[in-house]
């Protein structure tokens, strides 16, 4: 059986009185990359936000490595190998590119260092050749391309990326959808929030729909394709 990185049961999420996340089950194996899709307001960030330990849930569970981590500081859970990288992506504006790489620079869980310096620069060659502009100074396009190298130079377990693509133009969104590639290729487990389920469902093995903080969907990438019906009522496409 694969290894379980993540697992969520029956998670309870409230906003104040909103009541946002219905139950959700939800989990993240090994080596799989899995694109969590639905209509804006359907608790896909809030889902993120609950395994991360940013949203506290009411209810329900969540084991990062079989440890129970529910509640626990989002910290904590980054120890355990799980990098996030948030909508609106939160780098450092007065921090040069290079600044913002090498300080995020570590080990991974197991101590391997796969994603060295030289391999995020390999990996992104717009960075290359920025190192010295701030982060304030980059395109939207190369901060969501300096947030994932970041979160890469930790050696993480699983990377979760929300809203991938979001505003950036037809070109950089592209080179994002390689870089989600070059990411399971290389074996590290990937949670991907996207809109345009087209290019999710060409990286992803598995693929999770939510509506109004529920799972209506949980499947193949071939399954989700194969059923049209489901685009159409759920993501309105």
């Amino acid at each position: 059986m694969a290894e379980r990185l993540v697992e969520a049961r029956g998670l309870q999420t409230y906003y104040g009185a909103s009541h946002i996340l219905r139950g959700v089950d939800f989990h993240v194996d090994r080596g799989e990359t899995i694109g969590l899709m639905g209509r804006n307001g359907m608790g896909k960030s809030t889902l993120l936000k609950s395994l991360m330990g940013l949203v506290r849930p009411r209810g329900g569970t969540v084991q990062v490595k079989g440890r129970n981590m529910l509640s626990r500081p989002s910290y904590e859970v980054a120890q355990l190998g799980i990098a996030y990288v948030p909508e609106g992506r939160g780098i450092f504006g007065n921090l040069s590119v290079k600044e913002n790489l090498l300080m995020a620079a570590r080990a991974g869980t197991a101590g391997q260092r796969d994603w060295t310096y030289a391999r995020v620069l390999e990996t992104f060659p717009r960075l290359q050749e920025r190192l010295s502009h701030g982060g304030q100074q980059l395109s939207g396009g190369e901060q969501q391309m300096l947030t994932i190298g970041r979160a890469l130079m930790t050696n993480p377990d699983v990377l979760i990326l929300d809203e991938a693509t979001e505003g950036l133009a037809p070109l950089v969104a592209r080179e994002i959808w390689r870089i989600c590639g070059v990411i399971r290729a290389s074996g590290i487990s990937s949670v991907i929030v996207d809109k345009n389920w087209k290019q999710v469902t060409q990286v992803t093995d598995r693929n999770v729909i939510l509506v109004k903080g529920e799972v209506v969907f949980a499947g193949s990438s071939a399954e989700l394709r194969a059923q049209p019906q489901l685009l159409d009522q759920y993501l309105g496409v």
